[in-house]
């Protein structure tokens, strides 16, 4: 009894999901349909004359894209090669093709613009496929959408019959469809990132500053004197900073360079210093101050004689109203003795000036990479008190995600490589190019089967080499 009732649910169960075109296995689940088959038909119908110019221009497009593709994978592959064996630093800002694993090298709270522009590209993708198919008179069965493990994608279901009695152009036509809807759509986005300081002026302005949207309870930056919400942050030291870029930019070069130092006369350094014992510390720099001094820093200056020596100063006192030098030289003005002195701080930290008028100037002692991290800025300052603050960074980091994830699935489905569409835009190309230099089909099979298998490899060592790369180091 139990048998039979246990048999009749899984078959209703199945039913149920071949009624509704769900298909469910382990790591995989998709949902097909032919809602959308009369929207798809009006599309492919649509200005004829148009849509033949739109595909050949994709075609043109997938089969340079397909020789692009290995040119570029070949080079990623050889970058990752050279910093495995130089034991090199890992620059991704060097390479354009790199492997995205959440939580590693994505962070989590962008997991949703990441799993968005996947699908939105994936979508896109399959539209062209089967705009293009119904143009080429090739039956359009359905159109879904699947989850491998976690990552999102669709489909189109074409007649298979249909597509292998068309010429091999108008394969190529269909097969090219999804790399060149890709490329526009990562096109489109960066032209509305470009042109968005334009888009959003009557709300926002920029290029007075960099936004200052969030700055995390752990940050260095939070506190009385620190950076609030809706401050706008108009340099650091002397590097002004007009935007978002110019922060990054500014917080980087100050990483790399040695620290500035600030101008004070004698007779000021001798009245705001006080004997205090100096040390060293355990990378060889200098410590002179009290290690319960929260406003004093110990800095390093030069005498005319060019002996070295340190004093313990009222960081504030100092900085305020100073002008930045790097020697004693940059500091004489009207005969006034006067000294470069440069902060004694270990190697990678940095005292940095952070102006935000009109709030007091904040005086930020630490890594610059740890303001980059804990502080969230935005180019846009809204014009009114009810504009979200959040919705062009929002606009921004989805439009960037768009351009960057729908670029790499045109490149990676454009690779000559088994189960992706580089698979058949090859095949279709071949027939095209080498029927008549080739005449025995089975020897063009075997030239594209040689070029496939190259394909694959190069790809799965770049995916494998990847992994390696963003996980094991």
């Amino acid at each position: 009894m139990k048998q039979r009732s246990s048999s009749s649910l899984k078959a209703s169960y199945e039913d149920w999901l071949v009624n509704y075109g769900l298909s469910v296995s382990p790591f995989h689940m998709r949902w097909q349909t032919a809602l959308f088959n009369r929207q798809f038909y009006n599309w492919g119908r649509w200005k004829p004359r148009f849509l033949y110019l739109w595909f050949s221009m994709g075609m043109v497009f997938g089969i340079a894209a397909m020789f692009g593709s290995v040119i570029l994978l070949g080079k990623t592959l050889m970058q990752t090669l050279t910093q495995m064996l130089t034991e090199a630093p890992t620059a991704p800002n060097d390479r354009m093709l790199q492997v995205v694993v959440p939580g590693v090298n994505l962070p989590v709270s962008q997991l949703t613009y990441f799993f968005s522009a996947i699908l939105i590209s994936g979508v896109i993708h399959e539209v062209g496929h089967g705009v293009a198919a119904i143009r080429e008179q090739v039956r359009f069965n359905g159109f879904g959408i699947f989850i491998f493990i976690v990552y999102p994608g669709a489909f189109v279901d074409l007649f298979t019959t249909h597509l292998q009695l068309i010429s091999p152009v108008q394969q190529l036509r269909i097969f090219c469809a999804g790399v060149w809807h890709n490329f526009v759509l990562g096109v489109v986005s960066f032209m509305v990132l470009f042109l968005l300081p334009a888009f959003l002026f009557p709300f926002y302005y920029t290029g007075v500053g960099a936004f200052v949207t969030e700055v995390t309870e752990d940050s260095p930056a939070n506190g009385p004197r620190g950076l609030f919400v809706g401050d706008i942050v108009t340099s650091l030291q002397d590097c002004p900073i007009y935007g978002v870029e110019d922060w990054n930019s500014c917080l980087g070069d100050l990483s790399q360079k040695s620290q500035i130092g600030y101008c004070i006369n004698a007779a000021t350094l001798q009245q705001l210093s006080f004997p205090a014992r100096v040390y060293r510390r355990l990378d060889g720099t200098v410590e002179c101050c009290s290690n319960n001094s929260l406003t004093d820093i110990c800095f390093s200056y030069n005498t005319n004689l060019d002996s070295h020596r340190y004093a313990c100063l009222p960081a504030r006192k100092v900085i305020e109203a100073s002008k930045v030098c790097r020697t004693n030289a940059d500091c004489q003005k009207d005969f006034v003795p006067s000294f470069c002195v440069t902060p004694s701080l270990e190697n990678q930290t940095r005292l940095i000036r952070v102006k935000h008028p009109p709030h007091m100037d904040m005086l930020f002692v630490g890594h610059p990479m740890h303001l980059q991290y804990t502080v969230s800025l935005s180019s846009f300052v809204p014009r009114h008190n009810f504009l979200s603050i959040d919705l062009p960074v929002v606009i921004e980091t989805f439009c960037k995600y768009l351009i960057s994830l729908s670029g790499a699935l045109a490149v990676i489905n454009a690779v000559p490589c088994f189960a992706l569409d580089g698979q058949w835009i090859l095949n279709s190309f071949l027939e095209a190019t080498l029927s008549s230099l080739i005449v025995e089909k089975q020897n063009r099979e075997l030239v594209g089967f040689l070029i496939l298998l190259a394909g694959s490899t190069l790809l799965a060592a770049n995916v494998a080499l990847g992994l390696w790369m963003v996980t094991a180091r």
